[in-house]
């Protein structure tokens, strides 16, 4: 059998259509019967080694994919990412962390690196062990293929990462010598906190581990944790960078950079496809007295269910809209004389358009694309988030998630 430092015989070009993986990296898809049709496995790999930085959910119920891969990120050293979709391993037991364990062995034994190289993810329904069965059998089978099996691009792996999402989500940056791709899947159970759903950077940027995770947190602050479908945040939200270096050094501001836009292209992506979503939904709050205010008002507008949904029907309704900035409470340096509310270009707030303005604003609220601005009128501080409308869609998926 092949290991991965074999994979470097393969074509820097492997994978199917334009967007190719950066020098270095190759992956694997197929299916290992946890959905009747379509791949459900995908492996990414490094054929060198690589430097990572890695953030998880914080929920209470963190799985066992997570747990486990929080463990061996603590290292800095992750080679490869391996992603089982349609069951998330959570709530189920010791058997869930055994489990997961045998994945990650396995996986590293047919990559040929230590187990705690390999990180896992693991997304879909919560509460059902996984089919062991299938999957040991698909990656003995895998194994055996070696070197001939990794031949998926990023679209052939968002595409494997997909539950109840709609199309799969990449993008891509260059930075010096240097290229940035990005994968990422979620459009449920979706308000990050600390990490986001499933999301993965693999770069053949040269790096110390530090550049490395300090460029990740700042990005995922600004974007991935300013994300947010339905106020629900995963048990198994996980999002890792890789960086083998292949490409030789870049400097370090213009990675971060390249990495934020990568990032916030994947946040826009998910958000517009939302479980059921129509819309894609921003808001941004300015002249806040500081960032977590500005991002929490902002939070509280984008959450709201009643301005979802006003979105959705095209309804320029900026009541709802100052009722959710109302309901920060603890924020008592807020005063209704000092706020602004614009949809699109238009005020709304507190001087209320012309009779003649209604039809424009309704235009406006009809884009795939909705834009709310608010200013607080106490500092400089911003924040802007992203989310989505609610429609029927979004009932219908998830009355009907498990049967």
């Amino acid at each position: 059998m092949a290991h991965i430092d074999s994979l470097s015989a393969l074509s820097a070009d492997s994978g199917a259509g334009e967007l190719r993986w950066p020098v270095g990296f190759r992956a694997y898809t197929g299916n290992g019967g946890l959905r009747a049709h379509g791949d459900d496995i995908s492996i990414v790999a490094s054929d060198r080694p690589s430097v990572s930085a890695a953030m998880f959910t914080r929920s209470r119920f963190a799985g066992p994919a997570v747990v486990l891969s929080r463990a061996h990120a603590a290292g800095g050293r992750l080679r490869a990412v391996t992603t089982l979709a349609q069951n998330a391993n959570v709530a189920t037991g010791r058997q869930g962390e055994e489990n997961a364990a045998e994945v990650v062995g396995r996986v590293a034994a047919i990559l040929g690196v230590p187990a705690d190289a390999v990180l896992i993810g693991s997304t879909g329904v919560i509460g059902r062990p996984l089919p062991m069965d299938t999957i040991r059998a698909h990656l003995e089978t895998t194994a055996e293929r070696g070197t001939a099996a990794f031949e998926a691009g990023p679209l052939d792996v968002a595409r494997a990462m997909m539950t109840t999402d709609t199309r799969p989500k990449t993008s891509t940056r260059s930075v010096g010598p240097a290229r940035i791709v990005g994968v990422a899947k979620g459009v449920g159970m979706l308000e990050p906190n600390m990490a986001t759903m499933l999301a993965y950077v693999f770069t053949d940027a040269e790096l110390s581990p530090a550049a490395l995770d300090t460029a990740l947190r700042g990005a995922v602050e600004k974007t991935f944790n300013c994300l947010s479908v339905d106020t629900d945040t995963s048990t198994s939200d996980t999002v890792a960078a890789l960086a083998n270096g292949a490409a030789g050094p870049v400097d370090p501001a213009e990675f971060s950079a390249a990495l934020a836009e990568v990032c916030l292209d994947l946040t826009q992506q998910l958000a517009s496809d939302g479980e059921g979503a129509s819309k894609l939904l921003r808001v941004t709050v300015a002249q806040a007295a500081d960032y977590a205010q500005a991002k929490r008002v902002a939070k509280s507008v984008v959450n709201s269910p009643l301005v979802k949904t006003a979105v959705h029907g095209a309804d320029p309704n900026w009541g709802r809209v100052v009722m959710a900035i109302g309901k920060n409470t603890e924020d008592t340096d807020i005063e209704p004389a000092k706020v602004t509310v614009r949809f699109g270009e238009t005020e709304v707030y507190p001087e209320e358009p012309a009779a003649g303005t209604l039809e424009k604003l309704a235009e406006t609220m009809r884009r795939d694309e909705v834009d709310i601005s608010i200013g607080l009128g106490l500092g400089a501080a911003a924040a802007t988030v992203y989310g989505c409308d609610l429609t029927e869609g979004y009932i219908r998926v998830n009355a009907d998630y498990t049967t």
